[in-house]
């Protein structure tokens, strides 16, 4: 038997198109408009990207050139070498990040001039401050309804922390935070400051009764808390018990993060910190973000 084969061309198995001269033109026409969109597309692309692209390199070239030329000098306060050092290098190396100061009564009103508060020599712009507003079962700080509306009128993100007495009632303490700090959209979320062991309670209980404090302020507002607290006090005394909190650390020794194994999202990396507009040292802190996602950690 002989096999016979014929070629055929993938034309041949096409079926065979005729356009008119209409149709063509409406395809070129088609063709034309979906190449100049994907065009527009592109160069829209590219336009954005050389925007924030140059925006970056502003800030970055800006923010350089204030550090290491402008060289302002606080003409009342001053560190040694090495703390200035240390602090210097974690500006550096956090300067695309948001950065914020915390008071409390222990700085004068007088002290603080609310419009003009920035750092590396003018090459940072402080744009949060968190205040004391209350402590343990009844006392308030003193300067706290003063700060509290001025931080706002000056348009900074403002924020307000209790700080937690161990062996007082954890039902008093929330009551007393509610009661003296009313919380508006934009602000902060509620903070709890625990830096103390109790002298007459079991670590069982005292955990308990900071889960009772969280939880009363959490239901009024509907947001968690953020825990603040030291490095080490938060690895020896607090750690597994409350991963689900945004946690805000103190650490002012020499390192580059305040904690290895958790995830921060505030950092006190100094209580020596000098301000341009603030006339004693403040603490000073890094939020690990920009300033969009840092309105994350704020009340709707």
């Amino acid at each position: 038997m002989k096999l016979f084969t014929k070629k055929f061309t993938f034309a041949k198995l096409m079926p065979k198109t005729n356009f008119n001269s209409n149709q063509k033109r409406k395809l070129h026409k088609t063709r034309r408009k979906n190449y100049n969109l994907r065009r527009w597309i592109v160069l829209a692309i590219l336009g954005v990207s050389l925007i924030f692209t140059g925006f970056f390199l502003k800030n970055k070239i800006a923010f350089y050139y204030a550090m290491y030329f402008n060289k302002y000098h606080h003409k009342n306060l001053k560190n040694d070498e090495k703390e200035t050092a240390r602090i210097d290098k974690i500006i550096t190396e956090y300067n695309d990040k948001t950065f914020g100061f915390d008071i409390s009564h222990y700085q004068k009103k007088e002290d603080i001039k609310w419009d003009s508060l920035t750092i590396a020599n003018d090459g940072i712009k402080l744009d949060f401050v968190v205040m004391r507003a209350t402590m343990g079962n009844r006392k308030k700080d003193k300067h706290f309804d003063d700060f509290w509306e001025t931080s706002k009128k000056n348009e900074l993100i403002r924020g307000a922390y209790h700080f937690y007495r161990a062996d007082e009632d954890p039902v008093i303490q929330a009551n007393n935070y509610l009661e003296s700090v009313k919380l508006e959209s934009g602000d902060l979320r509620p903070v709890l400051d625990i830096e103390r062991v109790p002298r007459r309670k079991s670590r069982e209980k005292f955990i308990e009764d900071l889960k009772v404090w969280l939880k009363i302020v959490e239901d009024k507002y509907g947001e968690k808390p953020i825990i603040y607290t030291y490095y080490y006090y938060y690895k020896d005394h607090l750690k597994g018990e409350f991963d689900d909190y945004p946690l805000w650390l103190a650490n002012y020794n020499d390192v580059m993060v305040p904690s290895p194994d958790d995830d921060w999202k505030l950092w006190q990396f100094t209580e020596k910190g000098i301000v341009k507009g603030i006339n004693t040292k403040v603490d000073l802190n890094i939020y690990n973000g920009n300033l969009w996602s840092f309105k994350k950690l704020t009340l709707e």
